[in-house]
């Protein structure tokens, strides 16, 4: 049976660009889905870049203007990959023009534009998500598995940690289209929007809800030169943030990240600890799971490494035979496979504006703290 094509316009042709485009292109072939992604356009305000960036991943036109590409009647989706100020006006034209929307995280610069987002979102009735892609690595999906079997038994503990060591230099610029996530005004924060939203939105589809938290902040290059003006100014974003939570669940979560750990590039790490059990992951080792048991008997009790490779395991018997590994990558194409799927049961796939609003709310409440030195309410 001929499938549906799926017209994608993207709006965006950095990092995030090449890895949302090779999962568009990638998913079909791996997964029996009625949908068949067509790339349609690609948007970026340098016309030649963007043309070359067109040629080498198949994209059959070019758009200088975002507001042009939402116009087109032959835009089905479009695939949000700019920088976090540019995320709400998008959004909403998207919604408004009867567009899907997937939009690169964290949602928006705060909650209040995330609110104003979900709003439009809902409204339209338009299929959306937003691209936190760590859910579909397969040792975290499974992760989900095994405790929404409820086996590990009532949680305790929740930790995660995001490490980078990348903007130590007190000679590296801000702003402009390689360093934006360094100018306040168009990533919002540092650290907590980039690396933590990743943690806390893991967090809360593994165990739930966050009530509150006590964080605190810190910005160690306190003034660098600014891309676009040439002036050295101030810098606005975190360079760290640590926090403490409490889950709804009454679990403890203790939270980290920065991009001032010297030998650290992307250390992604969690570990849950619970009743009967614990898991931890990590991202340096992202094909495993470790497990741990307290109800095996004592002689042989122990963390067990569990390597996700079997057809068994989620995502995997779609791929290679069992004990061969996947990457990133794929983290990206599963999230478009789960998209697609969506558009044939009419469930969302989360995580949707609306899931993705908690993130923001945490966040924003994670850098209120930080501020003040308080514990706040998410």
């Amino acid at each position: 049976m001929a499938k549906k094509p799926l017209n994608i316009g993207m709006i965006g042709y950095g990092f995030m660009g090449k890895a949302h485009t090779n999962a568009w292109t990638t998913a079909n072939r791996f997964f029996e889905l009625e949908h068949q992604p067509v790339l349609k356009a690609i948007c970026a305000r340098n016309a030649d870049a963007a043309q070359t960036f067109a040629d080498n991943w198949g994209y059959e036109s070019v758009e200088t203007d975002w507001k042009a590409l939402v116009a087109r009647d032959d835009i089905d989706a479009v695939d949000v990959c700019v920088p976090n100020n540019l995320h709400k006006d998008i959004a909403i034209a998207c919604a408004e023009a009867g567009k899907m929307v997937l939009c690169e995280k964290p949602l928006a610069i705060n909650a209040q534009d995330g609110e104003v987002m979900c709003q439009a979102i809902e409204k339209a009735g338009v299929p959306n998500m937003v691209w936190y892609n760590y859910r579909r690595i397969p040792a975290v999906t499974f992760a989900k598995h095994i405790i929404d079997t409820g086996d590990l038994g009532k949680v305790f503990h929740y930790r995660a940690n995001f490490l980078q060591d990348w903007t130590i230099s007190s000679d590296l610029p801000q702003g402009g289209a390689a360093l934006w996530r360094l100018d306040a005004k168009a990533a919002g924060s540092g650290v907590t929007g980039d690396l933590l939203a990743h943690c806390i939105d893991t967090a809360i589809w593994l165990n739930g809800s966050i009530s509150n938290v006590s964080a605190m902040t810190e910005t160690f290059v306190k003034e660098r030169m600014h891309n676009e003006t040439g002036k050295v100014e101030p810098v606005g974003i975190d360079d760290a943030c640590a926090f403490l939570c409490r889950f709804d669940n009454g679990s403890l979560g203790v939270f980290e990240s920065t991009r001032y750990a010297r030998g650290h590039k992307a250390l992604y790490t969690f570990e849950i600890n619970c009743e009967h059990g614990s898991l931890r992951w990590d991202l340096h080792d992202l094909n495993r799971l470790e497990y741990f048991s307290h109800r095996d008997e004592g002689t042989v009790r122990g963390w067990r490494s569990i390597h996700v490779s079997d057809g068994d395991h989620p995502y995997l018997g779609n791929w290679w035979v069992p004990g061969l590994c996947l990457g990133y990558e794929h983290s990206f194409v599963h999230q478009v496979a789960d998209f697609l799927k969506s558009l044939e049961t009419g469930e969302p796939a989360g995580p949707t504006f609306r899931d993705a609003l908690e993130t923001q709310k945490v966040c924003d409440a994670v850098l209120a703290s930080g501020k003040s030195g308080s514990w706040t309410n998410v």
